[in-house]
């Protein structure tokens, strides 16, 4: 049978991070993605923003990881080619009760070690972005956007060159652990087989629990509940009157950062996402959602023409609250937590994955040496 060093479960961006850090030395590693391209889901369907890091709670691993991973990104993406902008973002209080609130998300982006937010007020933001209805604002100018496709080529493409191999339509259906490691069952191409490998790394993302519940010995309290959300955009044809990403004040008693503006490195306009929880899996994006989206967008831009909005795509997260509960913080599941040697669970890692996604393989490392 064959024996691995390394088996990673899926081929998103945090699979391929993970690879691109724990393949050579002579190490065998495998990457296992179960559908028939990398970052099929979550990894490519969602804003491609490098986010700065304030919305989250200070001493949280989002807060911290997404930090330390928008600097190892950006520093990733020129090294390798990867088209990305550093365009800086616009957080906006439409409204002078909203004030409070972008005061507030100073003081976390400080608590958290962000010092770098500009404060903003009327004029100032009308000459940088005339178009935007606001009575204050912070710029953030170390957020950014990337080529999401081009990074996980080049996480793949790095691993590749390290010796590490991906398997595509490959499902692991069961890890069992045994005397020599992990006993990995699966279907590669509708063909069942057998591995064993020394150290897992469960990176499947939306089906990372499915996968967890499935594995002998690891406590059924050690899977949370995951919450699929989904999460809509709207394109907007013609030109975008924006240079710089908008983003209202973060929506009340919900998960989401409102309906933000943002823009891909060919200057294309979106907006999205919006915050809907699902009971299964979907990515239909309805028409008649351009009302509510556009009543969100004409709070902050007030031109808006309604008719050039276009249904585009959603993602879904993978959540771990549910509606009305407190965000859940990202969770890095190591033997240290659940007691089975070589095995890395990964859940919840929604945003800021993408940004967090080379520090979270930091982590990874760091916990399957210890």
């Amino acid at each position: 049978m064959e024996h691995l060093d390394t088996l990673i479960i899926g081929a998103g961006a945090l699979g391929l991070a993970c690879a691109a850090r724990l393949a050579g030395h002579g190490r065998s590693l495998l990457i296992a993605e179960a559908e028939n391209r990398i970052g099929s889901h979550t990894s490519s369907r969602n804003s491609e923003v490098i986010h700065a890091g304030l919305y989250y709670p200070p001493g949280s691993l989002k807060a911290e990881l997404c930090l330390e991973g928008r600097e190892r990104l950006y520093a990733w993406c020129a090294r390798h080619g990867v088209g990305h902008r550093r365009i800086g973002k616009l957080l906006v209080a439409v409204h002078e009760d909203e004030c409070a609130r972008l005061e507030g998300l100073q003081a976390n982006a400080a608590a958290c070690g962000l010092h770098e937010l500009q404060p903003l007020d009327r004029d100032q933001l009308r000459r940088l972005e005339p178009e935007v209805k606001a009575v204050a604002g912070l710029l953030s100018p170390h957020t950014g956007i990337l080529d999401s496709h081009a990074y996980l080529q080049s996480l793949l493409a790095a691993t590749e060159r390290q010796g590490g191999q991906l398997a595509l339509a490959t499902r692991i259906e069961r890890l069992e652990p045994h005397p020599d490691g992990w006993l990995v069952s699966g279907t590669s191409a509708g063909e069942p087989f057998q591995i064993l490998a020394d150290e897992v790394i469960n990176a499947a993302g939306l089906d990372a629990q499915a996968l967890a519940a499935r594995i002998p010995g690891l406590p059924a309290a050690a899977v949370p509940r995951l919450h699929l959300c989904q999460g809509r955009y709207f394109s907007y044809s013609g030109r975008s009157p924006f240079q710089h990403l908008i983003y209202p004040m973060p929506e009340a008693n919900t998960a989401g950062l409102g309906i933000h503006a943002t823009l891909d490195l060919g200057g294309q306009l979106r907006f999205g996402p919006d915050v809907h929880y699902l009971e299964r899996l979907d990515y239909s994006v309805d028409e008649a959602l351009r009302a509510p989206f556009a009543a969100a967008i004409r709070r902050y831009w007030p031109g808006l023409d309604a008719d050039r909005l276009v249904p585009a795509y959603s993602g879904v997260r993978p959540k771990l609250s549910g509606p009305g509960e407190p965000p859940a913080d990202f969770v890095i599941q190591a033997p240290a937590q659940h007691g089975l040697v070589g095995l890395i669970n990964l859940f919840g890692i929604e945003s800021p994955g993408l940004t967090a996604s080379l520090a979270i393989a930091e982590r990874v490392a760091a916990a399957l040496r210890q």
